[in-house]
C-alpha cells in the first residue's frame, strides 16, 4: 500500500532541516506578558481580574464568554498591570490583560485524575475548564468539537501530525519528545466515543522517524494506529486529511463530524492529556522560529502571553534586518506590520526572511495554462473565480463554488503569471460570509 494522499496540492521548499533536529528549549518569557482575550473562534473571554491583583500561574484571568468560547489562564505569577487593548497577529484590536512577571512562577495546585474514574461528561468538563482549543491555528474550542450531536457516528479520530507548512517543526519535535503524552491524549479522546471508533495518528512521509517513534509508543494499544501520508501541502488541512486517510469528502456546508471524523492537532491532543489527567489548563505551547533571518532557528516551549520580541531576543536576534516576518508559516501565515504581538494558544511560529520573495513580483495576464486548477485540492477553477471577483459578482462567485475555497494558496503559488488568486478569492469569501451574517439578523 502506498502513502495516503489527496488530489491537488503543491510541494514547496520545506526548510524543516533548519530546526527539526534541535530539541525543544524552555523559554523565559521576560518581564511582561500580554494575554489576549480573543485566542479562539467564538466569543472572547471576559477578564475576571482587576488592575493591581496578584495572580498565580494557572489562575483563570479570563472566563469563557459563551458556549463557543474558552477561558484564559496566567502562565506566570505576578501583578495585573493593565487591562487594555492590544493587536492580534492580523492587526485586529482585542481586549488584553497585561501581567508583570514576578519571576517566582508560583502556581495554583492542579488536581489530576485517573481516566478510568471519569465519565464522558467529566472529561469534557475538564477540557472545557482548561481552555483547550485547536492549536493548529483554527482555535475552535476542543470541548465543543468533542461533543457532536451524535457521538455514535464518529468512527475516526485523526491526530493531525502532518505539519505541511514549510519551516514549521514544533509538532515534529512533540512527536519525537512527547509521544507518550500524544498516545495518552488520544486515549482520553477515544473514551468519549464508541468502541468502533479508531484513533489514527497521521504523519507525512518526510517524518518517518517520528512515525516509527509513535508506532513503538502505541504498540499493544487497541484502537490506535499510525497512517503515513504523502508529503504535500495542504495535507494538514482538515478536508485534505480526511480525504487522504478515509476517502471521504467534506464540503463547506459540512463539519468533519458529518463525515464521521474528528481532527485534532498534535499539540491539542497533548493539551487534552494535560487537562484531563494532570488537571493543568492550557498555558504554553511549542513554537518554531525559523527562516533565513534568525540566528539560530529552533523550537521553544513558550508560555502563552510571551511577546514575539522576547522570542527573537532569546534566539539571539536576526542576521540582518528582515524584510518579512510572518506569524505562522509562509503559506497561510500573516505578515506582521510590527512585532508588538503576543503568543496565543494558536500561535505556532515566526518565519522570518532577510528578503521578501514576493515584494517585487509583477502580476501578468492569465495565460489559461490550467496550473491553478491542477493544484486546487477542492477542484475549483481559481482563474475563473478571480475574474468573477474582479467583476464584483457575488452571486456568480457562489454559483461557481467559490465558497468551497479553503484559502490554502496553492493556486497563487503555482501560477506562472503570479496573479493574486488566493488573496482576492478569500476576500470575496469574507464578503459573502459577512453578507450572510447580516441577512440572518
Amino acid at each position: 500500500m502506498g502513502v495516503l494522499t489527496f488530489r491537488g496540492g503543491v510541494h514547496p521548499y520545506e526548510g524543516k532541516e533548519l530546526s527539526s533536529k534541535k530539541p525543544i528549549e524552555k523559554l523565559d518569557p521576560g518581564p511582561e506578558l500580554v494575554y489576549l482575550m480573543s485566542q479562539h473562534i467564538g466569543a472572547p473571554a471576559k477578564p475576571v481580574v482587576a488592575v493591581g491583583d496578584r495572580v498565580l500561574r494557572g489562575q483563570m484571568i479570563g472566563e469563557a464568554g459563551g458556549f463557543v468560547s474558552a477561558p484564559v489562564y496566567a502562565s506566570v505569577s505576578g501583578t495585573v498591570k493593565e487591562i487594555g487593548t492590544r493587536k492580534t497577529a492580523t492587526g485586529a484590536p482585542a481586549t488584553a490583560v497585561i501581567i508583570e512577571n514576578d519571576q517566582k512562577y508560583e502556581s495554583v495546585s492542579f488536581e489530576g485524575a485517573k481516566l478510568e474514574n471519569l465519565s464522558r461528561e467529566e472529561i469534557l468538563e475538564r477540557i472545557r475548564k482548561a481552555g483547550v482549543v485547536g492549536m493548529g491555528g483554527a482555535g475552535f474550542p476542543t470541548a465543543v468539537k468533542l461533543a457532536p450531536k451524535d457521538p455514535s457516528v464518529i468512527d475516526h479520530i485523526l491526530v493531525n501530525a502532518s505539519e505541511c507548512e514549510p519551516y514549521l517543526t514544533s509538532d515534529y519535535r512533540c512527536l519525537m519528545e512527547e509521544p507518550e503524552k500524544i498516545a495518552a491524549g488520544l486515549e482520553v479522546i477515544l473514551k468519549l466515543f464508541g468502541p468502533s471508533c479508531e484513533g489514527v495518528i497521521c504523519i507525512e512521509d518526510n517524518k518517518l522517524d517520528a512515525a516509527e517513534v509513535m508506532r513503538n509508543t502505541i504498540s499493544g494499544k487497541s484502537r490506535m494506529r499510525v497512517a503515513v501520508t504523502k508529503t504535500k501541502y495542504p495535507e494538514g488541512a482538515e478536508r485534505s486529511l480526511i480525504k487522504a486517510v478515509t476517502g471521504r469528502e467534506v464540503n463547506s456546508s459540512m463539519l468533519p463530524a458529518d463525515a464521521g471524523c474528528v481532527v485534532d492537532n498534535v499539540q491539542t491532543v497533548i493539551a487534552v492529556y494535560e487537562a484531563v489527567i494532570e488537571g493543568k489548563p492550557l498555558m504554553e505551547r511549542v513554537f518554531t522560529i525559523s527562516g533565513d533571518a534568525p540566528k539560530d532557528p529552533k523550537n521553544f516551549r513558550v508560555p502563552v502571553g510571551t511577546p514575539y520580541t522576547r522570542i527573537i531576543e532569546a534566539d539571539g536576534g536576526f542576521l540582518g534586518n528582515p524584510e518579512k516576518v510572518i506569524s505562522g508559516g509562509p503559506m497561510m501565515g500573516f505578515a506582521l506590520a510590527d512585532l508588538d504581538v503576543p503568543v496565543t494558544k494558536t500561535s505556532g511560529a515566526l518565519t522570518c526572511f532577510l528578503h521578501d520573495p514576493v515584494k517585487n513580483l509583477e502580476s501578468g495576464p492569465c495565460i489559461r495554462c490550467g496550473k491553478c486548477i491542477e493544484v486546487c485540492p477542492q477542484r475549483l477553477v481559481p482563474c475563473r473565480l478571480l475574474d468573477i471577483v474582479l467583476h464584483g459578482d457575488m452571486q456568480r462567485f457562489q454559483d461557481e463554488y467559490g465558497m468551497e475555497c479553503v484559502a490554502c494558496g496553492c493556486c497563487s503559488y503555482n501560477c506562472p503569471a503570479k496573479r493574486p488568486l488566493a488573496v482576492n478569492i478569500n476576500a470575496m469569501r469574507g464578503k459573502v460570509l459577512a453578507e450572510r451574517k447580516k441577512n440572518r439578523k
